[in-house]
């Protein structure tokens, strides 16, 4: 198994990414620092929400599923759909980013 860089660090990495880049970030919710899984809200504003999930591919690729599927839905339902990953797992980290253009910011591709 290869090392895998702590999820706080990943989270830090990103916020400094989108500091140069001037895309606005926050971390909602801090998980466990080390080994937490994190939750992206992306905000394309009029374009709508995105929720993208952590996960592996069985290769131990690093990759963010389309929580709330295909299509953008609004921020209520982007909203819901956090609060019960959150109950399901009190490790997770939730990172809400606004970017129109939905620029990656986190290593890994979306799929």
């Amino acid at each position: 198994m290869e090392p895998r860089l702590k999820t706080k660090m990943q989270v830090m990495a990103a916020v400094r990414l989108c500091t140069v880049r001037a895309i606005p970030i926050a971390i909602a919710r801090r998980g466990d620092e080390d080994a937490g899984t994190i939750l992206i809200k992306l905000n394309r504003l009029e374009h709508g929400v995105t929720v993208l999930a952590q996960t592996r591919l069985p290769q131990g690729e690093l990759a963010w599923l389309r929580a709330t599927g295909e299509a953008p839905v609004d921020e209520a339902a982007a909203d819901a759909y956090i609060a019960r990953q959150v109950q399901r797992d009190p490790d997770l980290w939730v990172i809400e980013i606004e970017d129109r253009e939905g620029r990656p910011v986190f290593a890994g591709r979306v799929l």
